[in-house]
């Protein structure tokens, strides 16, 4: 979840870059501009990341920063785990939160093909 080589295949070609330790910044790099940038709040690998969100030079980045929670869990007596994603602390008339909503199956639909099969999805504009 966390090397820009590894992003980069099932995150829409973006680096994820940072030190991933607690209060260090982490940006989302493409085409070499920053998307997103955020700052670490939970890294205890390999259990859970978290950390805030706020698009950078958008509409939303007029918004409060949000928070993106990862939590992976071994499903018992299989080599399976269970990663359940939750991206919060919207404001209630977000304009930010419908993309939002939209790009995470994406992306997690694109994580998953790259786990599963070894090779990355690939998106037509």
């Amino acid at each position: 979840l966390t090397t820009p080589a590894f992003t980069r295949q099932y995150w829409f070609n973006i680096d994820v870059t940072s030190d991933w330790k607690v209060g260090s910044t982490m940006n989302f790099i493409q085409n070499g501009q920053s998307k997103v940038a955020g700052r670490v709040l939970v890294a205890d690998r390999p259990k859970q990341l978290s950390y805030t969100f706020r698009e950078v030079e958008t509409e939303a980045s007029k918004e409060p920063e949000t928070r993106v929670i990862f939590e992976i869990e071994p499903e018992a007596g299989t080599e399976t785990v269970c990663l359940k994603v939750t991206h919060t602390d919207f404001i209630a008339q977000s304009k930010h939160r419908p993309s939002i909503s939209q790009g995470w199956p994406a992306v997690l639909s694109g994580l998953k093909s790259l786990l599963e099969t070894g090779k990355p999805l690939v998106f037509e504009s």
